[in-house]
């Protein structure tokens, strides 16, 4: 078994940069697929195919998805947490904006941060390391300020929030499964195979309660952004980051998801023509401090 790192390496840090990179990406990618293809059939779709290349890559590997190892408890429960995020996400977008729903999302390495260390001691964080999740969060929630005030019109936003919150707490439960549970133990494959299979299987049917409009005649840009969020998106960044988990402290890996939603607003810059302002910039360094400071060893 190999040993569990206490702080994050050059190839922690560097893998994690590119897995935000990427998700913020796809954020903007899901965003200009919309037009097409409804979001939650999106998911469905992505994590659908990535059940699949998942079961191609552990034959091709040897690896065992199917043996008895006493972790199908813990494996269902994080599949569910899994996919009932992306329910809440999608479900809370109907009733709030997507700033405020980023911002209640992006509660969750402070629910892992608060929970973990009561089933592993070894995660605890210290002042130092707190004060960087407080500044990373409050800097990813300057960048989206111009957002954040309630639709008063609406008045549902309230239920919004709560399920962007509830999101962002189920994004941290499941973490905190993966690493208190003997799912801490098993391949990074059979890990995600959990999730992915279980989400493919549940999302189709949130998608039909929801009203999504199905219909497969496609553009080829369409078909290439399912194609690249199955792939690149719930295959192989996910799989890294069942890797990095199983390797590294959820702790300090958790507080570089923050750089997701600002590399989220620059690809909308660059490829929307979406406003950015001087926020989005100072937020930028603001976050890369924040993590400094969660990755600070102590004394």
């Amino acid at each position: 078994m190999t040993s569990r790192r206490t702080h994050l390496d050059t190839l922690a840090i560097g893998l994690l940069l590119a897995c935000c990179l990427f998700w913020g990406f796809q954020q903007v990618l899901v965003k200009a697929t919309l037009a097409e293809v409804p979001p939650v059939l999106q998911a469905a779709i992505r994590f659908a195919g990535a059940t699949a290349l998942l079961w191609l890559w552990c034959q091709a590997r040897g690896i065992a998805l199917f043996e008895r190892d006493g972790t199908l408890g813990a494996g269902l429960l994080a599949g569910v947490l899994f996919c009932a995020e992306f329910v809440c996400i999608y479900v809370g977008l109907q009733y709030t904006s997507a700033s405020r729903l980023t911002i209640f999302l992006y509660t969750a390495p402070f629910w892992v941060a608060l929970l973990l260390p009561l089933c592993v001691k070894t995660e605890r964080l210290g002042a130092w390391q707190w004060s960087g999740l407080l500044l990373a969060f409050v800097a990813v929630a300057y960048a989206l300020q111009d957002g954040l005030q309630a639709d008063t019109t609406n008045t549902g936003w309230w239920w919004g929030d709560a399920l962007a919150l509830g999101a962002g707490a189920l994004w941290g439960l499941t973490t905190v499964v993966i690493r208190s549970t003997r799912l801490a133990t098993i391949s990074p494959e059979k890990l995600l195979y959990y999730q992915v299979a279980l989400s493919g299987f549940l999302l189709p049917f949130v998608s039909l309660q929801l009203g999504e409009v199905w219909q497969f005649e496609l553009s080829v840009f369409a078909w290439g952004s399912i194609l690249i969020q199955t792939v690149a998106g719930a295959f192989a960044s996910y799989l890294v980051w069942m890797w990095l988990l199983g390797h590294y402290p959820a702790t300090r890996l958790s507080a570089f998801v923050f750089l997701t939603p600002l590399f989220a607003m620059v690809f909308g810059t660059l490829w929307l023509g979406e406003a950015v302002s001087i926020h989005t910039v100072v937020a930028l360094v603001a976050v890369a401090a924040g993590i400094v400071l969660v990755n600070k060893k102590a004394g």
